[in-house]
Parts: C-alpha cells; sequence; structure tokens
C-alpha cells in the first residue's frame, strides 16, 4: 500500500510541477513579450504572428496547432508523455484566456524591450524546464525535441533552438522589423539556456558509498523508497584490517535527503559518502542514446583480431 502511495504522490507532484510550469511560461509570454510584441518560439510564437497578423486570439491557435502534434505524437512519445502533455497545453490554455480578458495599460517595461526580452526568456525558458522534468512539455516543437532527445544525445535546448529559428525569423513578415525579430533570437538564446538548466538540475544524479554493520537494513528500506538498487561490495579498512561491507547505491539528487534520513534513522555511526555524477544510464536512469553501429575506422580486421586473441 505504502508503494502505491509514493507512486500516486509522484504523480500528483509531477502535475502540480506541471502546472507551475506552465505558469511560469504564461507569465513571460503574457505580461513581458506578447504586449512588447517579441516573439518567442515554438507553437506559441506560431500564435503570436497569426495574432499580430490578423488579430485572431492566440490560445485558439496554440491549441488548435498542439492538439493536431499531440495526435501525431501520441505512438512515438507514449500515452504518459501525451497524458501530461495534454494537460500542460489544457493549463496553458486556460491561463492564457484569463490574461487575454484582463485589460491592460501600457506593457511592462513597453520602453525597454530588450529587458522585457530576458525577463519573458527566463520565465518561459523555466517554464518549458520544469515541463519537460514532470515528463511533460507545453507541446509544439518541445514535441518534437522530445522525439529527438529520446533516440539522440542532443540537449533539449538545442533541439527546440533549430526549430524555433524560422518561427522567429518569420515575424518579419508581419512588422518589417529587424530589431524585433533580434529581440525574438535573444529570447531564444535565453530560454534555451534556462532549459538546459533547469532540467539539468532536476535530473542530477548523485552516488553514494556506505559504511555499516546494518548494510543489510539500509539496502532494504532504500529498495523500497525512493525504490533504489545497492550494490554490495566487500572491502576491508587498512588501519584495523576488519573486513567490512561497502553499499554502492545510485539515485536522483532530489532524493538524497530522504536517503540520509534512512541512513540516520538506521545507524547514526554510519559512514557515507556523497559524489555528484555527469551522467547514469540503464534502469531507472536515462536511456542509453547511441544510433547505428561503430565507424569503420573502430573495427578489428579479422587479422587485427586473431592477432588480439594470441
Amino acid at each position: 500500500m505504502d508503494i502505491v502511495n509514493q507512486k500516486l504522490w509522484k504523480e500528483l507532484r509531477d502535475y502540480v510541477m506541471i502546472g507551475v510550469g506552465m505558469i511560469s511560461y504564461s507569465i513571460g509570454w503574457n505580461i513581458f513579450l506578447l504586449p512588447n510584441s517579441i516573439t518567442t518560439g515554438g507553437v506559441p510564437g506560431v500564435a503570436s504572428v497569426v495574432f499580430w497578423g490578423t488579430g485572431f486570439p492566440v490560445q485558439w491557435t496554440y491549441f488548435i496547432i498542439n492538439a493536431a502534434l499531440l495526435v501525431a505524437a501520441l505512438k512515438i512519445l507514449g500515452f504518459k508523455f501525451c497524458i501530461k502533455t495534454i494537460y500542460a497545453v489544457l493549463v496553458l490554455t486556460v491561463i492564457t484566456s484569463i490574461f487575454q480578458k484582463i485589460p491592460s495599460g501600457a506593457p511592462l517595461l513597453h520602453d525597454q524591450p530588450f529587458m522585457a526580452a530576458i525577463i519573458g526568456a527566463i520565465f518561459t525558458g523555466s517554464g518549458i524546464g520544469i515541463g519537460f522534468s514532470s515528463n511533460g512539455s507545453t507541446g509544439g516543437t518541445d514535441i518534437i525535441a522530445a522525439i529527438v532527445n529520446k533516440y539522440r544525445d542532443i540537449s533539449l535546448g538545442r533541439v527546440i533552438m533549430l526549430c524555433d529559428i524560422v518561427i522567429i525569423t518569420s515575424s518579419y513578415l508581419v512588422f518589417h522589423d529587424w530589431e524585433k525579430v533580434i529581440y525574438g533570437y535573444v529570447v531564444l538564446l535565453v530560454s534555451s539556456f534556462c532549459i538546459d538548466q533547469v532540467v539539468g538540475s532536476m535530473r542530477r544524479s548523485v552516488q553514494f558509498f556506505i559504511i555499516s554493520d546494518k548494510y543489510q537494513e539500509i539496502a532494504s528500506r532504500i529498495a523500497v523508497y525512493p525504490h533504489r538498487g545497492a550494490t554490495l561490495i566487500q572491502a576491508r579498512g587498512f588501519y584495523t584490517g576488519h573486513e567490512v561491507k561497502m553499499l554502492f547505491i545510485m539515485a536522483k539528487r532530489r532524493e538524497s535527503k530522504i536517503i540520509f534520513s534512512i541512513i540516520n534513522e538506521i545507524d547514526p555511526h554510519a559512514f557515507v559518502t556523497q559524489t555528484n555524477v555527469i551522467g547514469v544510464y540503464g534502469e531507472g536512469f536515462d536511456k542509453f542514446k547511441v544510433h547505428g553501429t561503430h565507424p569503420k575506422s573502430l573495427r578489428l580486421s579479422p587479422e587485427e583480431q586473431a592477432a588480439l586473441n594470441q
């Protein structure tokens, strides 16, 4: 029952964080970018251009395009990703509709478009990053980025940047003002940086080495929650010469506090080291993103293989 509750809590936390991310994105888009005629990327960028050119409400353009993309992405990204993305799209559509109905005077920072672009990009980039880290997205080019990132080791921010350059450049067709386009590029660069920083910080992993006489109890508790496995290593103390058991555990950084609490509860005298790691691939962590076979230059000829086996 505890495991079921933990899974439900994790799912609930994901939906709450996606909601927070969409609120952050909506603030950046509706308060700083859209009123100052600064283009952002993705479907919101398309919706902005359509709005400036025709007056058609941005929320409906955003919703219609994303509905079509989600139908196409359902098979590739999976039901779980698409459900959370549908939720994110609906939340952002509703919040944007609310912002559009609020009477507004002069836009914030209307005489400082560069600062409006920077602040708006921080809000939008952080919102997308929070959504991605909770297995959701704002849709649009985020979906394309998620598909590419699933098979290739390319940063999410870089994929989105490549997809969005054309969208931002297209705003010139409406404004005929390259200054607006340049501000759009600024938004793209800053938001891409924020996406990578947020996703990287929320997915960062750590490793533990734990020496304790109560290693079995510690490993058993950690296996239940936060549901992490442990490797038992036979070691010997150099000074005492005593045989000791050492646990090797990989976990997400956000799970560190839980693991330390378990260790402190079971054995306050345990010896523990914690280290940040750059990447962890395998069950429960990131998947290998290797495509195709090794280059021919890395393959051994039959003669070389035979010589190596001798």
